[in-house]
């Protein structure tokens, strides 16, 4: 059986573009806005979770009545106005793995919780746009991640196999994703380390983009 990587499938936020500090910083200070409290553990809990479960655990922590939709126009607004000023960064050997792949002539696709419209600004901002392939947000499909659903349509978008493709995630959710999906899933710890739950889960994991290439073969 050819088990060679013949796609990469990237996680945005956290993986590729430092964002991620910024939503553990921007969600709190929304729901503090609305008159609410979010502990540190909760942001991070909700990195990469699709919006039906978001909505989900906010309703949990928060009560039925909870304005998920009004809450997140905040922490949108709060990001918005931050950005306008500062330059996203980009993870370190971000442009090293996209010329790698490039290179030896694999494709390079996305599968983001962020709409379509603002991944596609956000990677023109850091210059990775024209290396991708495809680019899949979460509002494609059913359900976001750590269902599986994503990573499957991105699969079936680049007509391979779960198995030919390699997922690059930074979260918990992601991985969990990425996996069910049946793809070789690689973490790039960001905010959160790699978990002995976690670890069943992956393929291998990476300190940074530039080692992916191992991976490759």
């Amino acid at each position: 059986m050819d088990n060679k990587i013949k796609a990469v499938i990237f996680d945005m936020d956290g993986t590729l573009v430092d964002t991620e500090k910024w939503f553990r910083i921007f969600w709190p200070e929304a729901l503090k806005k609305a008159g609410y409290e979010m502990s540190d553990e909760q942001a991070l809990f909700v990195r990469s979770l699709g919006k039906p479960y978001s909505v989900a655990n906010f309703k949990e922590w928060y009560g039925e009545d909870f304005d998920y939709e009004a809450v997140r126009n905040i922490r949108r607004g709060i990001m918005k106005d931050y950005f306008a000023d500062h330059e996203y960064e980009l993870k370190k050997g971000a442009i090293e793995i996209m010329e790698i792949l490039k290179e030896k002539n694999i494709c390079i696709a996305l599968a983001t919780a962020t709409p379509l419209d603002r991944a596609g600004d956000t990677l023109k901002r850091v210059g990775l746009y024209d290396y991708f392939d495809e680019i899949i947000s979460a509002t494609m499909v059913e359900k976001g991640k750590p269902a599986p659903d994503i990573y499957l349509y991105a699969c079936d978008k680049l007509g391979l196999k779960p198995e030919e493709c390699l997922v690059v995630e930074d979260s918990p959710n992601g991985v969990i994703s990425g996996y069910l999906a049946g793809c070789k899933t690689v973490m790039v710890p960001d905010q959160t380390p790699v978990t002995e739950e976690l670890r069943p889960m992956l393929y291998g994991e990476a300190q940074d983009l530039s080692k992916l290439a191992v991976f490759l073969a």
